[in-house]
C-alpha cells in the first residue's frame, strides 16, 4: 500500500469518513516554504489557493516571532501584555477612524458568532439577511443563516436570503440592476417585520467569495445595507477570505465601497497559521455590549497570538504586500482575459488583486460543473493548486500567498492554459 493510502485508510479510521479533502488524489504535503508546498515524495507544488499563510508559508520573520514569544510566556488573556495592547492599535488604524476597538477571537466563526451576538443586543432585533449563496462559519447559529454549503439546519426562520447581482451576467444598466437588487433586500426586510421580527444584521462578505466573486455594481452594497439600518439593524462585513490587502485596492475589501460597517469581522490569514482572529467595531457598540454581557475566551489574542498578527503586519508593510497584490493582480487579470478570448470554455473573469477566478461555461452559458472539477484536478497533477467556487462549482478560485510573483503568475498561466487545451 502506498504512503497516501495507509495514511487515508488511517485518516478515516481516526477522523471518519466525511473529513473532507481536496482533489480526486488526495495531496499528502509536508512542507512549505513561501508561495510553495512539498509532497512526501519531494514534488514542489506552487500554492495558488491558500489564504491562511498570508505573507507566505512558514515566514521566516512570523515564526521567529510566535518562537520567541512562546519562550518567554504564554497564558490566557485576563493579564496585562504589550504585544496584546500593540496589537490592538496597530489594526484598528487600518480601518475607518470610527472602528477603533477590537475584540479578538480565535476563528472567523467565533468573529461571526460575536459579531451577531453585539447587533441583536444592539438592535434588539434577531432577524439576518445574508446571500443566497454564503457561508460564514459552522457554529449552530451560522450554518442556520447558511446558504452556500449543506448543513443540516434549515434556513431559520429568522433568516432570509437575498441574490446579489452580477455585471457579468448583465448588458443593461449597472445603476438600474443595483437598484433593483437592493430593493430584494427592502423586500426581506419587510417581510421579517411581517412576521414581527426585528432586523439584526445584514452579514455579507464585501467580496462574495463564496458566491463566485460576481461583479457588483456601484451602489448596490450601500442602498442593500440603507434598507437594513432604517429597520434598526446593522451591517457586519465580513472580511474573512477577503480581507488584509488581498485586492490590491485596500486594506479591507468593504473599503471599495461607500459605505462603513457596523462590525468587521476577521479570521484566517491574520496570524498566518496560526489561529487569530476577531472583530473590529464601534466603541459606543461595544460598550453598550460588553456593560452587559461578559465577552472572554480563553486563548484568543494571547500574547503568542498577538505576536504572530504583530509579524504578520510588519511583514506586509516591509514587503510592500498590498502593491504587490494590485499590480501582480493587474498583470493576472490582463492575461486571464487573453486567456478567455483563446478557451472557449471561460465564460468570465472575475475578482481583484490576488482573489481571482475565471467561470468556467459550455454552450448556451450552462455552468461547466464537470469540467471545472476535472481542471483543478488537472492543475494538481501538473504541479498548481487551485480550487473551485460558486452556487454551481464552476469559477475557479485562486487566492495565492500575498508575496505571489511575476514569474509565480507566469508559471499559473502557462500551466492554465495547457490545461484548458487538455480538455
Amino acid at each position: 500500500m502506498s504512503t497516501e493510502m495507509a495514511l487515508l485508510a488511517r485518516r478515516h479510521r481516526a477522523l471518519g469518513q466525511h473529513s473532507p479533502l481536496m482533489y480526486d488524489t488526495p495531496l499528502h504535503i509536508v512542507r512549505g516554504e513561501g508561495v510553495w508546498v512539498e509532497d512526501v515524495h519531494g514534488r514542489r507544488y506552487l500554492d495558488v489557493y491558500n489564504n491562511v499563510p498570508h505573507v507566505g508559508h512558514c515566514h521566516p520573520h512570523v515564526v521567529e516571532a510566535i518562537c520567541r514569544q512562546a519562550g518567554t510566556l504564554n497564558v490566557h488573556t485576563r493579564y496585562l501584555h504589550e504585544n496584546v495592547v500593540k496589537y490592538a492599535e496597530r489594526l484598528t488604524a487600518t480601518f475607518d477612524p470610527s472602528l477603533s476597538v477590537a475584540m479578538f477571537t480565535c476563528t472567523g466563526t467565533e468573529a461571526n458568532e460575536l459579531a451577531l451576538r453585539i447587533a441583536r443586543f444592539v438592535s434588539g432585533g434577531t432577524g439576518v439577511i445574508v446571500s443566497s449563496f454564503s457561508y460564514h462559519g459552522n457554529s449552530a447559529a451560522l450554518a442556520a443563516v447558511t446558504t452556500g454549503l449543506s448543513a443540516p439546519e434549515a434556513l431559520a426562520p429568522h433568516a432570509r436570503a437575498v441574490s446579489i447581482p452580477d455585471l457579468n451576467h448583465f448588458e443593461g444598466d449597472p445603476a438600474q440592476l443595483a437598484q433593483d437588487y437592493a430593493d430584494r433586500v427592502g423586500e426581506a426586510v419587510q417581510s421579517l417585520n411581517a412576521v414581527g421580527i426585528k432586523p439584526a444584521a445584514i452579514l455579507f462578505d464585501a467580496l462574495f467569495s463564496t458566491e463566485g466573486l460576481p461583479r457588483v455594481p456601484k451602489g448596490f452594497l450601500e442602498q442593500a445595507v440603507a434598507h437594513v439600518r432604517k429597520a434598526g439593524g446593522l451591517f457586519i462585513a465580513d472580511e474573512v477570505q477577503g480581507g488584509l490587502g488581498r485586492t490590491g485596492q485596500h486594506m479591507w475589501s468593504h473599503q471599495a465601497y461607500g459605505v462603513v460597517p457596523d462590525l468587521v469581522t476577521l479570521g484566517k490569514p491574520l496570524g498566518n497559521g496560526h489561529p487569530l482572529a476577531g472583530v473590529i467595531t464601534r466603541p459606543d457598540l461595544l460598550e453598550a455590549f460588553a456593560s452587559s454581557a461578559l465577552y472572554f475566551n480563553t486563548f484568543a489574542g494571547n500574547p503568542v497570538s498577538a505576536a504572530a498578527g504583530l509579524a504578520v503586519l510588519d511583514v506586509m508593510e516591509r514587503e510592500n504586500l498590498v502593491e504587490n497584490a494590485k499590480s501582480i493582480g493587474s498583470y493576472l487579470q490582463q492575461d486571464l482575459s487573453r486567456l478567455a478570448m483563446k478557451h472557449d470554455l471561460i465564460g468570465s473573469v472575475r475578482g481583484n488583486g490576488l482573489f481571482f477566478g475565471l467561470e468556467l461555461l459550455r454552450g448556451r452559458g450552462i455552468p461547466a460543473t464537470q469540467e471545472t472539477k476535472r481542471l483543478v484536478n488537472v492543475m494538481r497533477d501538473r504541479g498548481v493548486l487551485i480550487n473551485r467556487i460558486g452556487p454551481h462549482d464552476n469559477v475557479l478560485k485562486m487566492r495565492p500567498p500575498m508575496p505571489f510573483s511575476k514569474a509565480n503568475a507566469e508559471r499559473l498561466l502557462s500551466t492554465l492554459d495547457d490545461a484548458l487545451a487538455s480538455l
